[in-house]
Order: C-alpha cells, then sequence, then structure tokens
C-alpha cells in the first residue's frame, strides 16, 4: 500500500511540474505565420533575464518576407518605437531594449510579403518581463525544493487518508522543506530577479509570494494539530490547499515595474488573457 501511495504521489508532482511549464503568463508565446503559401511556426519570448536586449528571431525562409518589430513600455499610451527586422539567411531578427528588474515592453511584429499585409495569430500584442540574472545553482536547488515538498505533501494527504502514521512525521517533513525552498530560497531568488526580497503581505500582492505564504501558514497549523483528534482532517485541508496552490500558474499576476514610482507592484492578468 504504502508503495502505491509513493508512485500516486509522485505522479501528481510530475503532472502538477508539467502544468506549471505549459502554462503561466512567463512561458514563450507559440503561434505561426501563415504567408498564404507557407506556414512558419514561430514564438515569442515572454521573459528574459540578465542585463542584454532580448532578441526577437522568426525563422521564416521566404526571403520576400519583411516587417519591422514595433514595441513600448507597459503599461502606457507611448507611441511605438519602430525597428526594420534584419535577415540573416532564414531568419528575421531584431532585439528589444533590456529593461529595469520587472519592467515590461509590449510589442508586436509587422510583416508583408510582396507589399500585402502578413498576419501573426490572432495578431494581438505581446508583453514580455525582464528579470535580473538568478544564479542557476540557487534557482533549480529552489524549484527541486518546491516540487519536493509538492510531492511529500501529496504523501502525507494520502497517508493520513489511509490512516498511515507516518503522516506526523512527512507533516514536520512537507513544512521543513517547504518552508525552505519558499520562505527562504524563494527570497533569495526574488532578490536576484528584481530587487525585492518580498512582494507579498504584508508589503505587497505578488500572488507567487502570498501563494508561498499561504501553503506554509496551511502546514503550520497542520503541525500544530497534530496532537489532536481532528489532526487528519487539518493534514489533508493543508495538502488539498497546497494542490489548488500549485494549480495556479506561476507568475501568475506577477511582479511589475511601476515606470512612474520605480516601485515593484502587481501585474495584470490582461496580457496573459489576450494570448489564449
Amino acid at each position: 500500500m504504502k508503495s502505491f501511495v509513493w508512485v500516486f504521489a509522485l505522479l501528481i508532482t510530475f503532472g502538477a511540474a508539467y502544468y506549471q511549464r505549459v502554462t503561466g503568463p512567463t512561458r514563450p508565446f507559440r503561434t505561426e505565420v501563415n504567408t498564404g503559401i507557407q506556414r512558419f511556426p514561430v514564438e515569442f519570448m515572454r521573459s528574459h533575464a540578465g542585463s542584454t536586449d532580448c532578441p526577437v528571431v522568426l525563422q521564416i525562409s521566404d526571403i520576400t518576407v519583411k516587417g519591422f518589430l514595433l514595441y513600448r513600455k507597459y503599461p502606457s499610451r507611448d507611441e511605438m518605437t519602430k525597428v526594420e527586422l534584419k535577415r540573416e539567411g532564414d531568419k528575421l531578427m531584431a532585439f528589444l531594449p533590456n529593461q529595469p528588474p520587472a519592467g515590461k515592453l509590449e510589442y508586436r511584429i509587422d510583416l508583408e510579403k510582396d507589399g500585402t499585409p502578413v498576419k501573426i495569430g490572432k495578431g494581438a500584442p505581446v508583453v514580455i518581463r525582464f528579470t535580473g540574472d538568478v544564479p542557476k545553482v540557487i534557482l533549480v536547488i529552489h524549484i527541486l525544493l518546491m516540487f519536493l515538498a509538492m510531492f511529500f505533501s501529496n504523501a502525507t494527504g494520502i497517508f493520513a487518508l489511509l490512516g498511515i502514521r507516518s503522516y506526523k512525521f512527512l507533516t514536520v517533513l512537507t513544512l521543513a522543506i517547504l518552508f525552505v525552498g519558499g520562505l527562504i530560497l524563494g527570497p533569495i531568488v526574488q532578490k536576484y530577479a528584481f530587487n525585492e526580497w518580498w512582494a507579498g503581505i504584508p508589503f505587497g500582492w505578488d500572488l507567487t509570494d502570498n501563494k508561498t505564504l499561504i501553503a506554509v501558514l496551511v502546514w503550520l497549523m497542520a503541525l500544530e494539530m497534530l496532537r489532536k483528534k481532528s489532526a487528519v482532517v487539518w493534514v489533508v485541508i493543508a495538502w488539498l490547499v497546497t494542490i489548488a496552490i500549485f494549480s495556479i500558474p506561476h507568475s501568475l499576476f506577477g511582479s511589475q515595474l511601476d515606470q512612474e514610482t520605480g516601485k515593484i507592484i502587481q501585474g495584470s492578468i490582461l496580457p496573459f488573457l489576450q494570448l489564449l
């Protein structure tokens, strides 16, 4: 029975990992360019780390296709800056200028073939967020610990439902891993990426920070209740809350630089919805 529980917990965790990978407002936006004769798959970045400009690359081998990159700060009503796409072999390229951490740009590509406009997907603009460069070792350990916490959360909840007593030890282990991954390494990642240690309650409404805080609090409550008859109920609640939290796409309502004040604020969901 225990072996089945561990396998089932692992499957749920892999499912959550895959879901997080394919959802959210920072994953690349994939669509296609249809020239009427050929279709070319293209990808637009929605996140860029480091201090370099972000390349916008379209793999379009048809040399009669030309175009421009248009961009402006997001959110704003500024006039779009227009940059001609340069051809390099079978690629069309231009660059988005680097922005401060959490700064965003709204951009689109206008193409034409023999003077006729070529539509790209739905034609909606893409919003990209710039971040600082997070050391890979810190980022990898943070991500691994968060999914390890999810794995032990699944096992703990199922053990509690089945009345397997080891759920009490696993409650402590789940909370410890979640605390280190979410409340220690999480702020370190946030500092590197956005120059902010914490953007959640009580300093802000960043959804990623706040959902981590909620997960830690419900597992703290479960830990507090371990000596009471209602322990199983609280552990199962903590497990279900954790599943719900991992069902929220990563970086939804993510940190955004306020262009006027220079402060980090909660971002909008609108750019994400436009591309669905």
